[in-house]
């Protein structure tokens, strides 16, 4: 489906509003997670760099990001999760951690598996772990004691380029977790792209392993599937009337750096409702209310992930049916990749990696 654009909202529309700056000139705060509990309570984590120095560190706000504090951490923080206002779990570089007062206070649990990267819970107790090596683990403890799903290891190929990166539920029996298989190519984690860009764009792309597990009883039993794809999904949002939203992410040599589509998951139907070459989107969000989010940066270049571009905030209240709606975003937000998080249909942010925290502010009324 092409990308239709509609063209930016008046002045009297929503837009994305600064809230929160980290401005040193010697530092940079590269945010790893985003997530708000509430219309008031919101935490942000990663670490502080200078040189090679990372000092692990979050802000949190309990007035819906009028004023925020920061709070230092005593490890590097990968993702968050938050069950209710109050109750979440923070996965570091190093373990997992547990908090009950909305991120100011933070106890280490017994050992993860070093692999598990994410985690979601859907009570207090019950909930799981994912992350490389095709590692997917259970708790029935609030995670304490983890271990392992079965299903997990079933589908094909070298767990030392396999990993789960994803996981969803839609109710509290119908849940998917994604993943794949990417073997090493020529340029790895040891050869950046940035380190011969000529090199880099000379690839091109294949098709690789992606991986679903799916259960329809609350994680009870997975079904396990994979396919042969180009990219890897890195994002599903579920919404209540049994549609969701997802994200595929591709690499630097493809000819589109992202597609987002409409996942309807009571039939496990899909369509594409969004892609554009220039336009690389690195998070959704799908709204109460049944609006979509696609956030991202203009691309600057070819190597997308290497150089930060303007970010750009897309809309559609009916999954791009109609067209897309572009959103003001303050001028000043440049980035590599975002994140997105919302409370509700009228309470939603935005992260930066590097450190800048946007709240869409309601549209104002003329007169």
């Amino acid at each position: 489906m092409a990308a239709m654009l509609i063209p930016a909202w008046p002045a009297a529309a929503q837009r994305w509003q600064m809230q929160y700056f980290y401005d040193k000139s010697k530092s940079t705060f590269n945010i790893t997670d985003l997530r708000f509990l509430s219309d008031k309570r919101g935490i942000a984590v990663g670490f502080l760099s200078e040189g090679r120095r990372q000092e692990p560190t979050s802000v949190v706000t309990n007035d819906g990001g009028a004023h925020w504090q920061a709070i230092a951490l005593k490890e590097v923080p990968l993702s968050l999760f938050f069950l209710n206002e109050s109750l979440g779990w923070m996965v570091t570089t190093k373990g997992l951690w547990q908090t009950t007062e909305a991120g100011r206070n933070w106890v280490k649990l017994p050992k993860l598996p070093n692999e598990v990267g994410r985690v979601f819970f859907l009570d207090e107790k019950r909930g799981w772990g994912i992350g490389g090596k095709k590692t997917v683990v259970e708790t029935e403890d609030g995670g304490h004691v983890w271990r392992k799903v079965a299903a997990a290891a079933e589908p094909p190929g070298n767990p030392l380029y396999s990993a789960y990166n994803w996981i969803a539920f839609a109710t509290p029996l119908d849940g998917i977790i994604t993943g794949f298989n990417l073997p090493p190519r020529m340029w790895g984690p040891d050869h950046p792209g940035w380190l011969d860009p000529q090199a880099t764009l000379d690839q091109r792309d294949t098709p690789h392993l992606n991986y679903s597990l799916v259960t329809h009883d609350g994680g009870k039993t997975w079904r396990a599937n994979s396919a042969s794809l180009f990219g890897e999904s890195t994002r599903i949002r579920f919404a209540n009337t049994g549609y969701g939203l997802g994200l595929v992410e591709y690499s630097q040599m493809f000819r589109y750096p992202s597609e987002a589509y409409k996942l309807e998951w009571k039939t496990n139907k899909s369509e594409t409702v969004y892609k554009d070459s220039k336009f690389s989107v690195t998070d959704i969000w799908l709204a109460p209310d049944g609006t979509s989010y696609l956030a991202g940066t203009l691309s600057q270049g070819k190597l997308r992930s290497v150089i930060p571009g303007k970010v750009q905030v897309l809309t559609s209240k009916d999954f791009g049916a109609s067209g897309w709606t572009e959103m003001p975003v303050d001028f000043r937000a440049v980035s590599t990749r975002v994140i997105l998080s919302g409370a509700d249909d009228k309470n939603i942010w935005m992260a930066t990696d590097n450190g800048m925290i946007l709240k869409l502010s309601p549209a104002k009324t003329e007169h």
